[in-house]
């Protein structure tokens, strides 16, 4: 039957329950149990307590004045069984109207059939949501991944495993979050819109506000909130919440991604290490047990217990770059045999692009690489036994950078002197120094260590999504080409 034929048939099937006196939308349904407590009540053998419970139906299998189907929710799947005895006459009527991708809601008996199979013999059925669009002829059969992305609520009905990456991401959060506040940290909110996007080096999304007439930046990153936090005395805060960046769409990055964002006082990028370290290896355990020592990601196996390894920024650049920090002719010169023209970018730049392009994909198993080029750190303190790096980590996994962490600048007369140095180079996303939050370091802000950490790509490592739009339940997409 084509799509067209089956929407008619599924419309009539509608007209039917309502001339039968059945809203085919329904109404509340109270006191119903998960499929998955359900199936877990159920004995050994024969027939058990009396259950209600709900869900979609996903199979249909009649036999005269018997029918069988399957029906799920979010916890797990049930066959259950009816009759014209169990139900009487006009109850059983109805399940000529049924169509898969409907709605009831069930009461009965949990038992199990004589082959053994978990089973809920139905005396009574009420209609909750009749389905009006036919689904794809196999239940797991959205193969599509674009239509998947664009109609996520079909995804998640069909594919459990979509269902299951989310309801972990999910548990990943909520994890974080008893972690963070276990260790004494405190959530907070900062702007989403402001008036000098700072924090880091991006192109901000521009909006207006009508009222008082001023463009405001959705922020690229809250760092400097969050800092300014610090200088009031909230001494270990965090933020998990959304960034927004005007860039590029790939398998690792969408505009909108989620954030978390941590600050403590009286700590550096050390402490910063050791948490990523605990938090993660934490949530691993959680997700997949307390034996679990390593998570597959893309067919490989990458280590998952600690410590992590840890590496020189400059020992990685020279062994697969070929290149030494320091070396500025050098530098320029394998950018531009890489074919990275460093016209225009300081050195300090011009060796991370190398960075980028040569080492991150080697670093699979999870990597600190410590000590980047101070040029490209301007909120980080420098290394005291070398002025030219600074105290700053990544940490890598499957070649993808997971956390970003500073020891972080307090020194306010050379967080102004940096800010101009970036202004001066003209770099696009920086127009305007943040004089206040210059001035709130001013007021005495004590050492600190900061880290940042993607949700997103967390999540993609910790079930084994390869894009970042399998861990997004709404990407974005490019507009969908209308079909003449």
């Amino acid at each position: 039957m084509s799509g067209g034929k089956l929407e008619q048939d599924r419309a009539s099937k509608l007209a039917g329950l309502r001339e039968a006196g059945v809203d085919p939308f329904g109404k509340r349904f109270p006191d119903a149990l998960p499929v998955r407590s359900v199936v877990a009540l159920a004995p050994d053998e024969g027939e058990g307590e009396t259950v209600r419970t709900a869900g979609r139906i996903t199979a249909i299998r009649g036999h005269g004045k018997s029918v069988f189907m399957d029906i799920k929710d979010w916890t797990g799947k049930v066959q259950v069984h009816t009759s014209l005895t169990q139900l009487g006459e006009e109850k059983f009527s109805l399940c000529r109207f049924l169509d898969i991708g409907d709605i009831i809601g069930v009461d009965g008996k949990v038992g199990r059939t004589r082959r053994g199979e978990v089973t809920l013999f139905v005396d009574d059925l009420t209609v909750l949501t009749k389905a009006l669009l036919p689904f794809p002829e196999k239940w797991h059969g959205l193969k599509d991944v674009e239509l998947r992305y664009r109609q996520r609520y079909l995804d998640l009905i069909v594919n459990d495993d979509s269902m299951d990456r989310f309801l972990k991401r999910t548990r990943i959060i909520s994890s974080i979050r008893r972690f963070l506040d276990e260790a004494g940290f405190v959530e907070v909110e900062t702007p989403m819109m402001q008036k000098i996007p700072g924090g880091a080096t991006a192109k901000p999304f521009v909006t207006h506000h009508n009222t008082l007439d001023i463009d405001l930046y959705l922020r690229i990153s809250p760092e400097l909130y969050l800092k300014r936090l610090i200088v009031g005395g909230m001494e270990k805060v965090y933020e998990i919440n959304r960034n927004f960046r005007n860039e590029g769409i790939s398998t690792k990055h969408n505009p909108e991604f989620t954030m978390m964002e941590i600050y403590q006082s009286y700590a550096d990028y050390n402490v910063m290490a050791e948490l990523a370290e605990d938090l993660i290896t934490g949530l691993v355990r959680e997700l997949y047990g307390e034996e679990c020592k390593e998570v597959s990601f893309g067919g490989r196996a990458l280590k998952a217990v600690k410590p992590f390894a840890r590496r020189e920024y400059a020992d990685l650049l020279e062994e697969h770059a070929g290149v030494r920090l320091g070396d500025e002719e050098g530098i320029r010169r394998r950018a531009k045999e890489a074919g990275i023209d460093p016209a225009g970018l300081a050195t300090d730049f011009v060796a991370n692009e190398l960075f980028e392009k040569f080492v991150e994909d080697n670093l699979l198993d999870p990597t600190f690489v410590f000590n980047y080029p101070r040029g490209v750190c301007p909120l980080t303190k420098s290394c005291e036994d070398d002025p030219t790096r600074a105290q700053r980590f990544e940490l890598f996994m499957a070649g993808m950078e997971v956390a970003n962490a500073y020891t972080e600048l307090n020194d306010p007369d050379e967080q102004h002197r940096r800010f101009e140095e970036q202004v001066k180079q003209k770099q696009e996303e920086v127009k305007v120094i943040d004089e206040d939050f210059v001035t709130a370091q001013r007021y005495g802000m004590p050492p600190a260590g900061g880290m940042g950490i993607g949700i997103d790509r967390l999540v993609m490592l910790l079930t084994d999504s390869p894009s970042i739009r399998d861990v997004l339940l709404f990407p974005l997409l490019r507009p969908q080409k209308e079909t003449s």
